[in-house]
C-alpha cells in the first residue's frame, strides 16, 4: 500500500511539473494612443466599455486630461491598428486615424459640439502655413 501511495504521489508531481512547463506566456502589447476628441466622461465610458469587449484586448484606460488612451492586448488576437480603427469607428480620432464620419454623426449633440469646438481651437493655434509660390 505504501509503494502504491508513493508511486501515485511521484506520478502526480511529474504530471504537475510537466503541465507547468507546458504553459506558455502569451505575448502582449501595450500602447498609449492619442485620443484628442474624447473630452467628457460619457465618451470615456463609451470607449472603455466597447474597446474592452473587443477580442484580445485585456485592458483600456482613457485619460481625459491627457487626451490619451492606454491599451493592452494579446498579440495573437488583435493589433494596435485594429484597436485604433475600433476607436475611430466609435466616432473619435485615434493617433493618425480620424473618426469615421457616420460614427461621429451618431454621437450626442453635446459631444459633437465640444469636439468641433476643440478642433477649431486646435486649428486656430496651429494654422497651416503654405510656402509662397516661386514665380520666376
Amino acid at each position: 500500500m505504501k509503494a502504491f501511495s508513493l508511486s501515485l504521489l511521484v506520478f502526480f508531481l511529474f504530471t504537475t511539473a510537466g503541465f507547468a512547463q507546458y504553459q506558455e506566456v502569451k505575448p502582449t502589447g501595450k500602447a498609449v494612443i492619442k485620443t484628442p476628441t474624447i473630452l467628457c466622461e460619457k465618451c470615456q465610458e463609451k470607449v472603455e466599455f466597447f474597446i474592452s469587449k473587443r477580442p484580445g484586448v485585456t485592458s483600456v484606460a482613457v485619460n481625459i486630461r491627457k487626451k490619451t488612451t492606454t491599451v493592452t492586448w494579446l498579440n495573437d488576437r488583435t493589433t494596435l491598428e485594429n484597436i485604433k480603427t475600433d476607436i475611430a469607428n466609435l466616432g473619435y480620432d485615434a493617433d493618425d486615424i480620424e473618426a469615421e464620419e457616420y460614427a461621429f454623426k451618431r454621437l450626442p449633440k453635446e459631444c459633437k459640439a465640444e469636439i468641433t469646438a476643440a478642433k477649431a481651437k486646435a486649428s486656430a493655434l496651429n494654422p497651416v502655413v503654405t510656402p509662397p509660390a516661386n514665380n520666376q
